[in-house]
C-alpha cells in the first residue's frame, strides 16, 4: 500500500511538473511570436514609408532643437558650428555607394549646399534626391584633405568647390535624425 501511494504521488508530481513546463514553454512560444510580430510590424512600417506611403524616417526622432533657416547657416556657418539645430530643405544628391551621406540645399537649384553625414549609424535611400527633408544635428566647418575630396567626388559623386591645392572648405552637418518626403 505504501508503495502504491508513493508511486501515485510520484506520478502526480511528474504530471504537475510536465504541465508547468508545458505552460511555461507555451508562454515563451507566445512571447517569441509577439516579439517576431512586433519586429515584422516595424519592418513593414519602414517599408511602407520607403514605398512613398509617408515620410521616410531614419535615426533618432527629431526633437525640439531650435529650427534655423538654412540660408542663415550658409551666410554665417561658424555661428552655428557645434550647436544642435533643426534645418529643412531639399536633397540635391545622395551617396550612391551606401546612402551614407546626402548633399542638401535650402531649395532646389540653390548655388550652395551642405553635406550631411550620419556617423554611420543609419543610411538614407539612394533615390532620395529631390526629396524634401527635415533633419536635426550639428553643423561644423572644416577643411577636407585632397584625398577626402577625391574620394567624395570620384567615388560617391559629391560636388565640392575645391581650393587651388585640392583641399576644400566644407560646411557639413552631422544628423542624428532625418525625415524625408516628396
Amino acid at each position: 500500500m505504501k508503495t502504491a501511494l508513493a508511486t501515485l504521488f510520484l506520478a502526480a508530481g511528474l504530471v504537475a511538473s510536465a504541465s508547468a513546463a508545458s505552460a511555461q514553454h507555451g508562454q515563451h512560444s507566445t512571447d517569441n511570436k509577439a516579439d517576431k510580430q512586433d519586429k515584422q510590424t516595424t519592418a513593414d512600417s519602414a517599408k511602407a514609408d520607403d514605398a512613398g506611403g509617408g515620410r521616410v524616417k531614419r535615426g533618432e526622432k527629431i526633437g525640439d532643437s531650435p529650427a534655423v533657416p538654412f540660408a542663415h547657416v550658409l551666410k554665417e556657418p561658424a555661428r552655428y558650428a557645434g550647436k544642435r539645430v533643426v534645418v529643412e530643405g531639399v536633397v540635391e544628391r545622395v551617396c550612391q555607394s551606401e546612402g551614407c551621406w546626402m548633399q542638401i540645399a535650402p531649395e532646389a537649384g540653390a548655388s550652395e549646399s551642405v553635406r550631411v553625414t550620419f556617423d554611420h549609424k543609419f543610411s538614407v535611400p539612394k533615390d532620395a534626391d529631390k526629396m524634401r527633408f527635415r533633419a536635426e544635428g550639428e553643423f561644423s566647418v572644416k577643411v577636407l584633405t585632397k584625398e577626402e575630396v577625391e574620394h567624395l567626388v570620384k567615388d560617391d559623386g559629391a560636388k565640392l568647390k575645391t581650393n587651388p591645392d585640392g583641399t576644400a572648405n566644407e560646411v557639413s552637418f552631422l544628423a542624428t535624425g532625418v525625415e524625408l518626403w516628396k
